[in-house]
């Protein structure tokens, strides 16, 4: 079995961090999303993959991912060009599945149980395609799927006004080579594009079984900030504290805390776990660094007091201030201006910028 990994996306509800990069390497607790994905195929035992680049940010993603063998996997690469949907994302991959069965992966999911089960599920049965599925509080914000007394998906409807259950499907799915000419009989939606949706519906009428799968832990969509920020608390609540960095006297650090070994807490400075702090960084005298809160490679934190936050990395923030619940791009620099000293703010802060606070 093969698998494919959609990377096209232009992450819109993510700007402006996604106007400089693609929304498939912002990091969860200093990991990229994408990679977390390309764990999940690796524990199913799929080692060939596919990853369908689109028209922003696919340099970048090359560059992260290279040949895959630094990740254990091999990695091709299919220039999707213009998104005009996840039909047509697949319908790419047809050279490279090449009659194999094979697994899509959303690249800005992430999912806390493996999709071994999933994986060995589909090849039990004489499946023409399967779902991965969860029940959610809202519905109508994703594609609703009906199931047969076996258990079978027999319909699904795209983000409908009045759902009939709450059984969704969440972004990882399973096809036969069979799909490929389903897609081919796809017409474009309303909004113009060509839906999954529909290339399941023509397996599901033309009499080919679709299985699903029930996901019973806990499953993000990482499309905007507050899902970054989500992703990232429930990640960070699973970690270990492995402090391999310097931990100077007069230091305190608290709870679960990944320190990396270039990384420094300094006199004077407080670190509160769970908390991700990556290499070459440094939580200076001054700096309250709370739970729930990554910050990416090469930060300086100087007098500041921040939690509940990404830091993404190579940024300064001297700010005298509180920050939560914030998002805080590349290269980002804050500092005070004196004399405003606000009980906290909440920001998403895009790359290369500069606040005076």
């Amino acid at each position: 079995m093969k698998g494919v990994l959609l990377a096209g996306g232009t992450g819109s509800r993510l700007r402006p961090i996604t106007h400089t990069g693609p929304k498939q390497l912002i990091p969860i607790a200093n990991k990229p999303v994408i990679e977390y994905a390309i764990d999940d195929f690796k524990e199913a035992g799929i080692t060939e993959i596919g990853v369908i680049l689109g028209t922003q940010g696919r340099e970048a993603v090359r560059e992260y991912l290279g040949d895959g063998s630094r990740f254990g996997v091999d990695i091709t690469y299919i220039v999707q060009g213009k998104p005009l949907g996840l039909a047509h994302a697949v319908g790419c991959a047809r050279d490279f599945v090449d009659g194999d069965d094979f697994v899509v992966y959303l690249g800005d999911n992430i999912l806390n149980e493996s999709i071994a089960d999933f994986v060995r599920g589909f090849e039990q049965g004489e499946y023409a395609a399967g779902v991965a599925l969860q029940h959610v509080p809202n519905p109508e914000q994703f594609g609703v799927a009906t199931l047969d007394e076996d258990g079978n998906v027999v319909r699904i409807d795209e983000k409908p006004d009045d759902p009939e259950g709450d059984l969704v499907v969440i972004g990882i799915y399973l096809f036969s080579a069979q799909v490929f000419d389903a897609i081919q009989r796809v017409e474009p939606s309303a909004r113009g594009e060509y839906e999954i949706t529909d290339a399941f519906q023509i397996l599901i009428d033309e009499g080919g079984p679709v299985y699903s799968h029930r996901v019973d832990g806990w499953w993000k969509d990482t499309g905007r900030p507050e899902d970054i920020l989500e992703a990232n608390r429930l990640i960070l609540d699973d970690i270990e504290s492995t402090i391999d960095g310097t931990v100077e006297s007069g230091a305190e650090v608290v709870g679960k805390i990944d320190l990396h070994e270039t990384a420094t807490v300094e006199d004077g400075a407080v670190v509160r776990g769970p908390v991700s702090i990556a290499e070459d960084v440094v939580v200076g005298d001054g700096a309250y660094v709370g739970p729930y809160t990554s910050i990416g490679p090469e930060t300086m934190i100087r007098e500041t007091h921040i939690e509940n936050s990404v830091v993404i990395g190579e940024s300064t923030i001297e700010a005298h201030e509180t920050f939560v619940d914030s998002l805080l791009g590349r290269r980002t620099r804050l500092e005070s201006k004196d004399g405003y000293l606000p009980d906290g703010r909440r920001l998403v802060v895009g790359e290369n910028s500069r606040l005076r606070l």
